[in-house]
């Protein structure tokens, strides 16, 4: 296995793929991610959205092998080009960082208050490409300019907190490159940006995604973040997923009533109708048995609240979504079940 792991016996198109993804909580054994699946290519962006505790940041971490102690992967593997890393432990670790690497929401507890910005970058240069402390010095000072921060001789002496949240953030997206990964994993990047470092950074990842063939998996509750970033799109309440596909066409035409719950929660600035909250709390039911959005959904009916929605896909397998109004509401979409929550690519 571990000559398979090797960056030359790889294909040129990376690919991460997951599949059955399922998560609990140890002490309780209660799922909070649920038979997850999608993948990513390289050069697209592909964004898990949903409210807070929906799963994203999970499904996240077990594709980075980085679950706290309190959950565990119950089932479920994560492919890198066909190659099963699932939990990246043994021959698979040392693809963290260098194939696989992630960049977190809020840097300024990311970075190590102990440790100058040079000192940070150098060392992952060192510790992921095994290089030399001059050559990592001159790499990271490269690298700093390259993501659009000016005079990096100033930059590579300064702390974390001598840093504006946009630089920090910047240090962050350098930090996670030095491995030259294929796969970026980017959650809540912008959350803690003003509005303008928000667009900056979000430019910065688009082009590093155009400039390096980058495949980027996004984690975000922001629908304008996704309109603007993504190709394709999962959209998660509970663990589960609720609907998939192309982001242009769900955010046009959304089928599942949670989708199209959060495109009514978010401003229109064009016509000015304001935002409508999802009534209800986010969470997932205590009973497995349901769909977990029918305590807040407008349309739930006794099915919604005694069976499980299977995961359906349009005949043409680009998009799919798991409603039990879909095939009552939609009956021209021609929907066929797939097993489990199904695979979209």
């Amino acid at each position: 296995m571990t000559d398979d792991l090797t960056r030359e016996a790889r294909p040129p198109a990376a690919c991460l793929e997951v599949r059955g993804l399922t998560v609990a909580a140890r002490s309780t054994g209660k799922m909070l991610v649920e038979n997850v699946s999608f993948s990513v290519s390289a050069g697209e962006a592909v964004a898990l959205i949903g409210e807070s505790g929906s799963g994203k940041s999970l499904t996240a971490l077990a594709v980075l092998g980085l679950l706290p102690p309190s959950v565990e992967l119950i089932s479920g593997s994560v492919f890198l080009d066909g190659i099963d890393i699932t939990g990246l432990h043994g021959p698979a670790a040392p693809l963290r960082g260098r194939e696989l690497a992630v960049i977190f929401q809020d840097p300024q507890s990311c970075l190590d208050p102990r440790w100058t910005v040079g000192r940070y970058l150098t060392g992952q240069f060192r510790r992921l490409r095994d290089l030399g402390a001059k050559s990592a010095a001159a790499e990271a000072h490269a690298l700093l300019e390259r993501v659009g921060l000016t005079n990096p001789e100033r930059i590579m002496r300064c702390y974390p907190h001598e840093l504006s949240g946009g630089m920090a953030q910047r240090v962050m997206i350098a930090g996670a490159l030095a491995g030259k990964p294929r796969i970026l994993i980017a959650d809540e990047p912008t959350t803690a940006l003003d509005v303008t470092t928000q667009a900056q950074i979000l430019d910065l990842l688009a082009e590093l995604r155009s400039q390096n063939d980058l495949a980027l998996l996004m984690i975000t509750h922001d629908l304008g973040v996704v309109a603007d970033t993504s190709d394709k799109m999962l959209v998660l309440y509970g663990g589960r997923v609720m609907e998939a596909g192309d982001t242009s066409q769900l955010l046009g035409s959304p089928n599942h009533p949670y989708t199209r719950a959060l495109l009514a929660a978010m401003p229109d600035i064009e016509t000015g109708t304001p935002p409508k909250p999802i009534a209800g709390t986010p969470g997932r039911p205590a009973q497995d048995d349901c769909c977990p959005f029918h305590l807040r959904c407008d349309l739930a009916s006794a099915t919604c609240r005694n069976t499980i929605p299977a995961f359906r896909t349009t005949s043409n397998g680009k998009r799919g979504s798991a409603c039990h109004l879909e095939n009552d509401n939609h009956p021209d979409q021609r929907l066929a079940a797939q097993g489990g929550q199904g695979r979209w690519l």
